[in-house]
Order: structure tokens, then sequence, then C-alpha cells
């Protein structure tokens, strides 16, 4: 990870939502960033496991690593606008 990508990461916290809202959380937070942001997002929702990288595959953006730890999932995402990724620099 570069030093610009660690500083540029926006923490999301969901803990304590049960699903739906995390998705929802993180739809709604995507829309506020620019391409090329990363976000974090913690749940304690198992299913956002699953159903947050589903949702980034449907709209386009990339799923950078996803973490489980006890009861607590982890999800960091890269967001890119209109379904394109950036091209690589």
């Amino acid at each position: 990870m570069s030093s610009t990508e660690s500083s540029a990461v926006v923490a999301l916290d969901t803990r304590g939502l049960i699903c739906p809202m995390p998705v929802i959380r993180t739809q709604d937070r995507v829309r506020t960033l620019p391409a090329g942001a990363v976000l974090e997002i913690l749940s304690t929702d198992r299913g956002a496991l699953h159903d947050i990288p589903a949702w980034c595959r449907v709209h386009g953006h990339e799923v950078l690593e996803t973490q489980q730890h006890d009861r607590e999932v982890r999800i960091r995402l890269r967001v890119h606008r209109h379904g394109q990724p950036e091209a690589p620099v």
C-alpha cells in the first residue's frame, strides 16, 4: 500500500447495524467520496462480509481487503466512478 493510499482511508463504522444497513450506509458514504478514495467499513453484521463485496461488484468498486476477527468484519474498498477503474500509474 502506498503512503498516498494509506493517508486517504476514510472510516465508516456500521457496528451494531444489521442487514441491510451496512450496505446502505456504505452506498451513502461512497456517493460522497471521489474516485480513488479508500473506504474502510467496520461491521458486526457477518453478512456484510459477503453483501458489501457483492454490492461493489455490481457498482464497479474494487474490494481491496476483507477480514473477520471474532464478531467484527473489516472491509476496504476503492471507489471508482462510472464502473471504470482508474488507469494504472
